[in-house]
C-alpha cells in the first residue's frame, strides 16, 4: 500500500530525531505531578510545526488532535512522560542532569517516539480517513495517576478506540509482545500504624510493644493470598517499610509498615482489602492497641479488547516490518500502568515493543541502571503506525 510505504519511510528518515529527543527527555527529566519542563518542550515542538495543542486533565497533560477532514474513526494513541525519583548511575553522554530523577522506565521513549509519528501523521492527514488524537499523559508512575483526571477532563470524547504501548527490557529487541483479556495487574496500596504505649526494655510488663504487634501482622499478612486466594488466580501482598527505627534499650509505642497488593482479577481485590483490614484490626486489638488503616485501591487491571488487539496484531504482520523480528503472545505482565483506566472507558490495545541492549546484561525498569536499545524507538513507530493506517484506511 503506497501510504504505507510512504509513512515507513519518512520514519526511516525521522529515527535520528527520535533518538535526539529521546536523549534530550532522558537528560532533563521530571517527576509524576512536575513535568512542566516536559510538557513545555513537547507543546513547543508542536507549535513550532504549526499544530495545536490542547491541556486536558489537571496536571500538565495535552492533546493533538489530527482531523483528516474525511469520516471514519476515532482512534487515540497515548504515551506517557513522567520520570522516576531514582539517581541515575549509568555513565551516558546524555545521563540525567536533575539529582535523584531518572528516566527509568522507558517513558522517554515512548513520548519520542510518539512525538515524531505524530508530526509525520499530521504531514499525510489528507491521504488518512478519520481522526486522530494524540495523549501526552503525564504521572503515569505515582497514583492516582494522569489518566483519570484526563479522562474525567473529556479526553476520550469522540473516541472508539485506544492504542498505547511500553518499551520492555524483557523482551529482546526487534519483538513485539501482545496479550489480551486480562493483561496487567491491578493495584493497591496502604499505609498500617500500630500505636501501643512505649516505655523502657527493662520494664516491659509496662508497655504495649509496637514492633511485636507489627511483626505478627506481617507474618500473619502471608496467609492473604496463600488460604484466600485460589491457586489458579494471581496475586501478591508485599510490605515494602517497616518503620521501627529506635533505641536497642526502649520499646517503640508506634510503628508503621507500608505495602503493595497486584491483582490479576479484579474479583481478587475486594477479598485482599477485607482480609487485610480485619488482620490488622485483629492484632491491634490482641495486643491491646490502637491502629490506623490506609488503604487505597487505585490501578485496575489492564483488559485488553480480544477484538482490537487481534486487529492490531494483524496490522503489525501484515506491515512486514522489516526491524520486527517477532510478534507474539507474552502472556500477561506483572506490572500495573493506569492506561487500564482508557481500556475501562473504551476498546483498548496496549502492547509491548523489545528494548533489551545487547550487551548480555540485565537493565530492569525502575532501576539506576535501566538502559534501553533505542533501535526499539523506530520499531514503536512502525509498528503503531501501521496500527493507525490499517484501522483508520481499512
Amino acid at each position: 500500500m503506497a501510504i504505507q510505504n510512504e509513512l515507513m519511510q519518512s520514519l526511516n528518515d525521522s529515527e535520528t530525531e527520535i533518538i535526539q529527543i529521546r536523549r534530550y527527555l532522558h537528560q532533563h527529566p521530571e517527576t509524576s505531578f512536575h513535568e512542566k519542563n516536559t510538557s513545555k518542550y513537547i507543546k513547543d515542538f508542536y507549535h513550532k510545526l504549526g499544530i495545536e495543542t490542547k491541556d486536558c486533565g489537571d496536571g500538565y497533560g495535552f492533546i493533538v488532535d489530527i482531523d483528516s477532514g474525511k469520516p471514519g474513526k476515532s482512534i487515540a494513541l497515548r504515551a506517557d512522560f513522567d520520570a522516576l525519583a531514582i539517581q541515575e548511575e549509568n555513565d551516558l553522554p546524555f545521563k540525567s542532569e536533575n539529582s535523584g530523577v531518572m528516566h527509568a522506565c522507558g517513558h522517554d521513549g515512548h513520548t519520542a517516539y510518539m512525538m515524531v509519528l505524530a508530526k509525520n501523521l499530521y504531514q499525510m492527514k489528507n491521504k488518512l480517513h478519520g481522526k486522530i488524537r494524540i495523549i501526552h499523559q503525564p504521572a503515569e508512575e505515582i497514583t492516582p495517576g494522569g489518566a483519570k483526571s484526563m479522562i474525567k477532563d473529556g479526553v476520550l470524547d469522540g473516541i472508539d478506540k485506544v492504542i498505547g504501548a511500553h518499551v520492555m527490557t524483557s523482551m529482546p529487541t526487534g519483538s513485539i509482545g501482545y496479550h489480551w483479556g486480562e493483561t496487567q495487574t491491578g493495584r493497591a496500596d496502604f499505609s498500617i500504624k500500630f500505636i501501643g504505649k512505649g516505655g523502657h526494655a527493662s520494664m516491659p510488663h509496662l508497655s504495649k510493644d509496637a514492633i511485636v504487634a507489627g511483626s505478627y501482622f506481617v507474618t500473619a499478612l502471608q496467609t492473604v493470598v496463600s488460604r484466600n486466594i485460589d491457586p489458579f488466580d494471581t496475586a501478591s501482598v508485599t510490605i515494602g517499610s517497616f518503620d521501627g527505627l529506635g533505641s536497642n534499650n526502649a520499646i517503640k509505642a508506634s510503628v508503621e509498615l507500608k505495602g503493595d497488593v497486584r491483582i490479576m482479577k479484579e474479583s481478587t481485590r475486594s477479598t485482599i482489602h477485607q482480609r487485610i483490614e480485619t488482620i490488622a484490626e485483629s492484632v491491634a486489638e490482641m495486643f491491646d492497641m490502637k491502629v490506623e488503616i490506609d488503604y487505597n485501591d487505585n490501578y485496575p487491571v489492564l483488559v485488553n479488547d480480544e477484538k482490537l488487539t487481534k486487529q492490531v496484531v494483524s496490522s503489525i504482520e501484515s506491515a512486514e516490518i522489516p526491524e520486527v523480528k517477532q510478534v507474539f503472545d507474552c502472556g500477561p505482565q506483572d506490572p500495573s500502568e493506569d492506561f487500564a483506566y482508557f481500556a475501562q472507558e473504551r476498546p483498548s490495545c496496549f502492547f509491548y515493543v523489545g528494548c533489551d541492549p545487547d550487551d548480555g546484561m540485565n537493565h530492569p525498569h525502575h532501576s539506576p541502571e535501566f538502559l534501553m536499545d533505542e533501535k526499539c524507538l523506530l520499531v514503536a513507530a512502525k509498528g503503531m503506525g501501521s496500527v493507525v493506517l490499517n484501522l483508520l484506511n481499512s
